[in-house]
């Protein structure tokens, strides 16, 4: 058989482990898996000596939040910058203008990410208008998945979050009850409501507006007793839960308890917890403002612990990109900027400078930004594992080289406001990033164009709870 591109002499990391192979690709999907140096007709040959070749990452959380604010990023924005980044799949949260809370505004929001995606997407759809007929026309259009917050709607934001906030528990109850039936995962972002808006209350009635406010506003129980309330409801309901971005010691161990009597929910961590800590407000200020806030050096050392054990089974970005005035405004006044910051570019870089500086293993790092968030949404093996008959999605990643992040290298339109990551190095350097076969990436350059990318549905019955 003559293969359109062999990938030849580099090093594969594979479910079982590193291996020696040259890599065939033909129609979009890894055709073979070769002994090194097996004579093959192919019309491209991409020599990866020296270099490893991954399955490309798959960001499970991510926003971009097209059509809404095309200043701050768009589809063809944000998937050029996780091309960059040696992300393949992104799965797309649905604050928009509007929500993405019914069956019309996802079919709407999948047209346009066909139109201008660089690399494959996923939807979540969000249940919180509570109306059976919606979400289940949303997981028939091919919803990934579903995604509460615990909180209410940011000031004057309401638009951007109708159908997606669930503050109260009855509403919260009845949401998860409606998603159970669909067999998809339901995502939460899990801060108490009513814990945080006392603390928020009582900083404002001291009169702080200052940078670290925001994180004291939202302490380690605020997230540690919504994870307890959402997981204790759904004893009962039995939906298939994902804890979004786990911050903190707290909150892992309430998560653990949970874990340790049967609960079947996974949860996810950020770079930005791992990498950063509530130190590096003082060095980039506004541009620091998450949610959940950065942690204590504590905490980052409990969440490395969590994803050694297996309590945190992936690693994912929740890029949020905005613009320099809208963060600027904290100088004055945290509370009036947006929480959120980019991290697509970096998320790869990150993990894998972890697995080469030993601190865990390529295959665990892999696991961790590919395949684990693949499976546990139901589209594996089609994305997030290098095999036979998977997608040809695909990153060339050079082990030798170093990476130092510098603004005007990223592709984000938010790149300005990556000031969490300005001027770290990474060791190694993405080569080549390859998206159902074709190259978007290499060496700098952006060689894909818009509507590269696929629209990525679950498989129902693959979704994974095993972990």
């Amino acid at each position: 058989m003559r293969f359109e591109t062999i990938i030849t002499n580099g090093t594969v990391i594979t479910e079982s482990g590193v291996e020696k192979l040259d890599v065939a690709v033909h129609g979009g999907k890894i055709a073979a898996l070769l002994a090194r140096g097996t004579p093959v007709e192919a019309a491209e040959t991409l020599d990866a000596a020296g270099q490893l070749v991954l399955p490309g990452a798959v960001d499970i959380h991510f926003h971009c939040r097209a059509p809404a604010y095309p200043e701050r990023g768009d589809f063809a924005t944000e998937t050029r910058a996780a091309a960059a980044g040696g992300v393949t799949t992104v799965f797309e949260m649905p604050i928009s203008k509007p929500c993405c809370a019914t069956g019309d505004i996802f079919r709407a929001r999948k047209a346009l990410g066909q139109a201008n995606a660089y690399v494959n997407f996923g939807l979540y759809g969000a249940p919180g208008l509570l109306d059976r007929r919606e979400i289940a026309d949303m997981a028939d259009e091919g919803a990934i998945g579903f995604k509460i917050f615990m909180t209410a709607a940011p000031p004057g934001r309401n638009d951007e979050f109708d159908g997606l906030c669930l503050p109260l528990v009855d509403g919260l109850y009845q949401a998860l009850q409606m998603v159970a039936e669909t067999g998809l995962v339901c995502t939460v972002h899990a801060e108490d409501n009513r814990l945080l808006e006392w603390h928020t209350a009582q900083l404002k009635a001291a009169n702080r507006n200052d940078i670290a406010a925001h994180g004291e506003s939202r302490p380690p129980h605020v997230e540690a007793l919504a994870i307890a309330t959402l997981l204790t409801l759904n004893e009962t309901i039995g939906a298939n839960l994902h804890i979004a971005h786990l911050s903190c010691q707290e909150a892992l161990e309430v998560f653990r308890r949970f874990k340790r009597t049967g609960s079947t929910a996974t949860a996810e961590t950020c770079p930005h917890y791992l990498f950063f800590t509530e130190d590096d407000l003082e060095r980039v200020g506004p541009y620091a403002k998450i949610n959940p806030p950065l942690r204590k050096l504590a905490d980052q050392a409990a969440l490395w612990q969590g994803l050694s054990d297996g309590s945190l089974i992936a690693v994912t970005t929740d890029h949020s990109p905005f613009t320099v005035d809208e963060k600027e405004r904290a100088r004055t006044d945290i509370w009036r900027t947006p929480p959120g910051a980019p991290g697509v570019e970096e998320l790869m870089l990150g993990m894998m400078d972890a697995a080469l500086t030993g601190r865990l293993s390529l295959e665990h790092a892999v696991r961790l930004i590919s395949t684990n968030g693949a499976k546990r949404f139901g589209v594996y093996p089609q994305k997030g594992v290098i095999a036979v008959g998977s997608d040809a999605d695909l990153v060339i990643y050079d082990p030798m080289q170093t990476t130092t992040i510098r603004p005007e290298m990223l592709f984000s339109k938010a790149k300005a406001c990556d000031k969490l990551y300005e001027g770290r190095t990474f060791q190694g350097r993405i080569r080549r990033t390859i998206v159902n076969g074709r190259t978007v990436f290499k060496d700098g350059e952006i060689l894909g164009e818009p509507g590269w990318g696929q629209f990525v549905r679950p498989v129902r019955e693959n979704v994974f709870r095993g972990f």
